[in-house]
């Protein structure tokens, strides 16, 4: 996964922001020790969703490209997708569940996406998304359950190892676990002590309760603030071996931790 996240990171470093890395003086006192904060919310689009997605795009073939591109999101992935069509003059379709955040929505319809919602549940609209794609051979990007675009969120771990001289633990939001399976395989070959831990609104903690029963589960979601990391995880899903491997621990956050912070 190493070799395949250094690829990746060769593949769009002209394309995406290398994001500042940068020490939280309140948050340091809250828990006693020296915290940093990734600012992927600068990156393109806000979000490090544009990592995977450009790195999935550009992997593929000039004629997959041209057959079109569809993608299923609940907001950030969807708006990394149309930023990368965009930029490459390509076309495709973003599906988004039928509760989707109306300004993520809007975002990425400005981003040049052209929309579709289906369903209530992130699993639903990928496979319905999934089957479009088939039925109409365009190729289908998944917000995380695909290597390539695990690979390029990984490229934040190639980033923390250039910006962080030492580094103790990292906590991570997961929803299907695409961002946490990257990193953490990226910072456990280079520092297999480092704990790599899993946070996930208690509303939404989907892929942290599959991994403690050893297989994926098909558990409801409730309304979250972190909507970004709220759905399911579907059945065979690649970051599901993934997150076993490189989670050390996991933590759950509470709706009123959430607004809180």
């Amino acid at each position: 996964m190493r070799q395949r996240i250094n690829t990746a990171d060769e593949r769009i470093r002209k394309h995406v922001r290398q994001t500042y890395l940068e020490h939280s003086p309140v948050l340091s006192n809250l828990c006693g020790g020296s915290v940093y904060c990734k600012l992927e919310n600068l990156q393109h689009t806000g979000s490090f969703k544009l990592r995977g997605a450009f790195n999935k795009v550009l992997s593929l073939t000039e004629a997959e490209r041209n057959n079109g591109i569809v993608t299923s999101s609940s907001g950030n992935h969807g708006a990394g997708v149309a930023y990368v069509l965009n930029a490459l003059k390509q076309s495709g379709t973003v599906y988004v569940p039928e509760n989707v955040v109306p300004e993520k929505a809007r975002n990425i319809e400005r981003l040049g996406g052209n929309l579709t919602y289906f369903g209530t549940d992130v699993v639903e609209t990928d496979t319905e998304a999934c089957r479009f794609a088939e039925q109409h051979g365009m190729t289908f990007i998944s917000p995380y359950n695909d290597l390539d675009v695990v690979a390029g969120q990984g490229t934040i771990g190639v980033e923390l190892l250039h910006q962080m001289t030492a580094l103790d633990a990292v906590f991570v939001a997961v929803g299907g676990g695409g961002l946490i399976s990257g990193v953490g395989a990226c910072l456990k070959t280079s520092l297999p002590g480092v704990d790599v831990v899993g946070c996930s609104p208690e509303n939404s903690a989907v892929m942290m309760a599959s991994v403690e029963a050893g297989r994926v589960l098909d558990l409801p979601s409730l309304p979250t603030l972190s909507d970004g990391t709220a759905g399911g995880v579907e059945p065979g899903a690649v970051t599901f071996e993934l997150c076993s491997t490189v989670v050390d621990r996991w933590v759950s956050v509470t709706e009123s931790e959430i607004s809180g912070a």
